[in-house]
């Protein structure tokens, strides 16, 4: 899905970097409030667990790729602007140091890959969440959904980018949504198999621990 070089029109790459730093500015105040000490360690495995999924790509319209995205997960297990930080800076690792996504198009990228998955999976996960029965399946039945839905909607707005902002024809939004409905398929189960890992281990680093569904006690425990 990373926009390369010259996919997009200068006022298009100017507009998008322009909106792309604002909204790093705007995370860099915000994600203080969301990051402790306990959750750096969470913070680094998460970058490089969703840097080594991305690696994995598949050649698709104009030159874009399809691949696993992890914002949504990047957002329910740190935050949403914590979140964002951590796909922002894959984003320019992987733009500077592997050519992969252009520079021109970094704003591009940082919008529909990062902050879009990241802010907007949280927030939609959290309402739905919160809608729901308190249980385990409601939680991870939301993951799912709300994983596929948000490499769904990054294609569809990398498509608007390429299409509107760029030379490629109309055809490149059937192609480029298509395609990544598909690849959702594999972003909500890997998404969902991390989230029911963390639960599982260390659900008190989860930046969505309020909504968790009560743990079970333990047979002749009290309830806590």
């Amino acid at each position: 899905m990373h926009i390369p070089d010259g996919l997009i029109y200068a006022p298009t790459a100017v507009a998008t970097g322009v909106t792309g730093a604002g909204l790093v500015g705007v995370a860099l105040r915000k994600s203080r409030h969301e990051l402790d000490d306990r959750q750096i360690p969470m913070v680094g495995v998460t970058a490089a667990f969703i840097f080594a999924a991305q690696m994995v790509t598949f050649p698709i319209a104009g030159g874009t790729s399809a691949h696993l995205l992890g914002g949504a997960l990047a957002g329910i297990l740190l935050g949403p602007w914590l979140g964002a930080l951590v796909e922002t800076v894959v984003y320019v690792v992987q733009a500077l140091a592997f050519a992969d996504g252009g520079i021109t198009a970094l704003g591009a990228n940082v919008i529909m890959m990062g902050f879009l998955p990241a802010v907007g999976g949280y927030y939609f996960f959290r309402a739905v969440v919160g809608a729901l029965p308190r249980t385990r399946g409601a939680f991870l039945g939301t993951t799912a959904v709300t994983a596929w839905l948000s490499i769904v909607l990054a294609a569809l707005l990398a498509a608007v980018f390429v299409v509107t902002g760029g030379p490629l024809p109309v055809q490149a939004y059937p192609i480029m949504v298509g395609v990544h409905m598909v690849v959702g398929v594999g972003e909500a189960v890997v998404t969902t198999a991390v989230v029911a890992a963390v639960m599982r281990t260390r659900p008190d680093l989860m930046a969505t621990r309020d909504l968790l569904p009560p743990r079970p006690t333990e047979k002749g425990a009290p309830a806590t």
